[in-house]
């Protein structure tokens, strides 16, 4: 119990330091983020000494699974922090209505459809790791394609860009998970499957906490957000999908590295 609530605490923590900095005193701003970092060393602490713990720490030093688990992070919050930049642009910026943003963004879906029947053909082919690795490339170039998005784009003009989000999103989100739970022992894969879990999470947090800094930082006191707030706020998932495709490499390099041996 303790260090379920001083990990909750911590995660908390460190999304509003991030959430609060444009506006928030510099000091406050810090000293929020170093008490985040603190709980986060004090969970650790009492894992270690838990006759039970939340987290077996030894599970952690499996660099595939935490290479994994840091790759779900990265593609979760990038995904979330676009979404949430489109329909701000949507909506606030075209005067869309809810239910038009809607059906604009509902092709995100698409890889409802793709993951299971296209995904798992392309993993029996090439292997989990090309595979998620290609989903990262993919979404890095669908975000980067909307980095010049104008004020009267139309939606023939987005939609390439939302069907390469959605078919990334179908390569690398299963594989991922599958990758996470590789070669962990059966009565841990529970364990597996619950740090998976949680990094999904904290990386939707992340993500819209880092959009959303972005907005407010550019805009500035401004009523409303600008297109320049908005090309700004498209390159947080820029950039973290490409750090999606540094790990993801890293893992394809060590496996590599494996068969040589």
């Amino acid at each position: 119990m303790r260090g379920t609530l001083t990990l909750t605490s911590a995660m908390l923590l460190v999304v509003l330091a991030l959430v609060q900095s444009p506006q928030a005193p510099a000091l406050r701003t810090v000293a929020v983020g170093v008490l985040g970092l603190a709980l986060l060393g004090l969970f650790v602490a009492l894992e270690r000494r838990a006759p039970a713990p939340v987290v077996r720490l030894g599970i952690l030093r499996s660099g595939r699974l935490v290479r994994a688990n840091l790759a779900a992070l990265l593609l979760v919050g990038a995904f979330v922090g676009f979404q949430f930049v489109m329909v701000l642009y949507l909506q606030e910026l075209r005067g869309w209505s809810e239910v038009k943003t809607g059906m604009a963004m509902a092709v995100l879906g698409l890889d409802a459809v793709l993951a299971p029947t296209i995904t798992p053909l392309l993993v029996a082919r090439w292997g989990n790791t090309v595979v998620f690795l290609s989903g990262f490339v993919v979404a890095a170039v669908a975000y980067a394609s909307l980095l010049r998005l104008g004020a009267d784009w139309s939606y023939a003009a987005l939609l390439p860009s939302f069907v390469l989000v959605s078919i990334a999103f179908a390569l690398a989100y299963g594989p991922l998970t599958i990758e996470a739970t590789n070669g962990v022992a059966a009565h841990e894969q529970g364990l597996a499957g619950g740090l998976l879990s949680t990094s999904f999470q904290f990386g939707s947090a992340l993500g819209l906490a880092a959009v959303a800094v972005v907005l407010a930082a550019v805009s500035g006191p401004a009523a409303t957000i600008g297109l320049d707030g908005f090309r700004a706020a498209l390159l947080v998932p820029v950039v973290t999908a490409l750090l999606g495709v540094a790990v993801s490499t890293v893992t394809l390099r060590r496996e590599s590295g494996l068969r040589r041996d």
